[in-house]
């Protein structure tokens, strides 16, 4: 067994490195590293990737990467209008409240927050 000290940075495969800066600095507000171009949130770094310029077939995440967000029907609201298309209505799991949408590229990402233990 090895010891994970945490996660550093996740990759977003993408078709336009420029288009998927656009969405997720401009749209989402995540910081921009402007010497690595990664995507900087407060705990874990999204890292954009070709995977078609490494000889890799594309395939977009339809898993979901989840966004914590202090109000997910507010964020909705805000993305909603700013052009961003939800894949169905917010959901209430009983522990948390999810909103499902697609970045650019259609990876799956999801507005998230816990509210119960």
């Amino acid at each position: 067994m090895i010891e994970v000290e945490r996660v550093d940075f996740a990759s977003v495969a993408t078709r336009d490195p420029e288009r998927a800066r656009a969405f997720y600095v401009g749209t989402l507000g995540l910081r921009l590293n402007p010497q690595s171009g990664e995507f900087e949130s407060g705990n874990l770094t999204l890292c954009p990737w070709e995977p078609e310029a490494d000889g890799e077939p594309f395939e977009p995440n339809r898993a979901g990467l989840a966004l914590r967000v202090p109000d997910v029907e507010e964020a909705r609201r805000v993305l909603e209008g700013a052009g961003v298309e939800f894949l169905g209505e917010t959901v209430d799991t009983g522990v948390c409240h999810m909103a499902f949408f697609e970045d650019p590229d259609g990876n799956v990402l999801i507005l998230h927050r816990r509210y119960a233990p």
